[in-house]
């Protein structure tokens, strides 16, 4: 073959990789608008308020005779959806490494959700059953797919490309959250100049996000392809697949401090992400429309953040760039708890802080583990990693809730998640990475 030949063939290898890579960003854009505008602001507060509709005299509704407090279906309804996701996720990454099928596998996790996304346009009235079965088939789906789409970043992106190529996908999926949320929250705040109620108004929101979801998942699948996977063990069911994949990723200690280090900080953040709010109305005295403007600001920045703090990874590695994040989050949660009452200007420094940090955090984390993965392994270990990014989060809001009831302060509650990031950053920093990469088969870039 000559040399010419070559250059040719490594040329069309390389404008494939894009083009893949490009469809693969466009899941982010798609599923985005899900996290943002149904889960962060719409979803909550008005299941909750058909749930009240639903409720008896002393407050109570009865999903399968079970007495349950109408404040708490929502909630109840996350937690169940995320013990599904936990049950699923290993069955299918197992299911996707063995076959090689990711692609239709993704797509049946993506059309599933959109379709409970879309359907919860019928959530009114008394029907707060339908919502929950609503929530819990989306959002376990919405999980079971961000893990097959992640694993797909060890195959689509070599290890020097992996950690700008994960901080763009972060970057298009807050971009179309930060859209979409703009002309949801046009048609919200002025729905009686569109001809609609409120209601009417939330269920549009709702349906949007779930048919926008859909229609560009297309773009993915057309662009992403199927590699056949020389693994070929039999899949074991449910909670067997489970205990079969810790159980091999013992055999990789140092990858696994790895996810024990996310674990922790990423609870962190998640909780932050989920409390923010709850702070600023509760303890701080902001007004509803300060609290949504602030959630779209943290979209907005979050875009800039994974770019640049993507781009501060060529020059220091994903490691230290992410260390740097650690210690961003907790000097802004230190500067949270002496926010003044009623000023917004600081809460919005606040939400612009937390979004700079906030995609950054996520898509290096998501690169730098992507090279600690065997393989032929990247399926079902990025169930393990998903499980940690979703199902895990419940150790933030249990401290934040105790850290409320035994002081009554938020501001308490709120600096008390300090812990999850100063530890995260004492675990991450022990773990020797380029011997975690070597160990686990892969080629360790030059920059980590």
């Amino acid at each position: 073959m000559g040399i010419d030949t070559v250059r040719t063939t490594t040329a069309d290898e390389a404008a494939d990789r894009r083009r893949e890579q490009r469809g693969w960003y466009f899941y982010d854009w798609a599923c985005s608008v899900y996290s943002t505008s149904v889960l962060t602001v719409f979803l909550g507060p008005y299941l909750t308020s058909v749930a009240k509709a639903a409720a008896d005299a002393d407050g109570y509704v009865h999903p399968l005779g079970v007495p349950v407090r109408a404040g708490s279906f929502f909630a109840y309804s996350v937690s169940l959806s995320v013990i599904v996701a936990v049950v699923v996720m290993p069955l299918v990454g197992a299911a996707a490494d063995r076959t090689g099928r990711k692609k239709p596998l993704l797509g049946a996790a993506a059309y599933l959700g959109a379709a409970a996304t879309t359907g919860m346009f019928f959530l009114h009235g008394d029907r707060y059953l339908l919502g929950g079965a609503l929530l819990i088939v989306a959002n376990a789906a919405q999980s079971v797919a961000m893990m097959l789409y992640n694993s797909y970043l060890p195959q689509i992106a070599p290890p020097e490309e992996r950690d700008a190529v994960s901080s763009r996908g972060w970057a298009f999926g807050y971009a179309a959250g930060a859209l979409v949320l703009v002309v949801n929250l046009v048609l919200y705040l002025a729905h009686d100049s569109f001809g609609v109620s409120e209601t009417m108004a939330v269920r549009i929101c709702l349906a949007s996000a779930g048919l926008w979801w859909g229609a560009f998942t297309l773009v993915p699948l057309r662009r992403l392809r199927d590699r056949r996977s020389a693994t070929r063990e039999a899949t074991a069911p449910g909670m067997r697949q489970l205990v079969a994949t810790v159980r091999d990723m013992r055999r990789h200690p140092l990858t696994l401090a790895f996810l024990l280090a996310y674990l922790i900080y990423n609870d962190g953040i998640q909780t932050v992400i989920s409390q923010a709010s709850v702070y600023g109305s509760e303890e701080l005295g902001l007004e509803q429309s300060t609290l949504i403007g602030a959630v779209l600001l943290v979209q907005v920045l979050a875009v800039a953040g994974a770019l640049a703090m993507g781009r501060l990874a060529r020059t220091y590695g994903a490691k230290r760039t992410i260390l740097g994040s650690l210690v961003a989050w907790t000097v802004t949660l230190g500067a949270g708890y002496f926010l003044p009452a009623g000023a917004p200007a600081g809460f919005f420094a606040l939400a612009a802080a937390i979004g700079l940090v906030l995609g950054g955090s996520q898509a290096l984390s998501r690169s730098l583990f992507s090279h600690l993965v065997p393989p032929g392994k990247e399926a079902e270990y990025f169930s393990a990693y998903e499980m940690s990014d979703r199902g895990m989060s419940w150790l933030g809001p249990l401290l934040f809730g105790i850290t409320y009831q035994l002081t009554g302060s938020y501001r308490d509650a709120i600096i008390s998640l300090v812990i999850f990031f100063v530890v995260g950053f004492v675990l991450l920093a022990r773990v020797p990475v380029r011997r975690a990469i070597g160990d686990a088969g892969n080629p360790v870039p030059a920059k980590i």
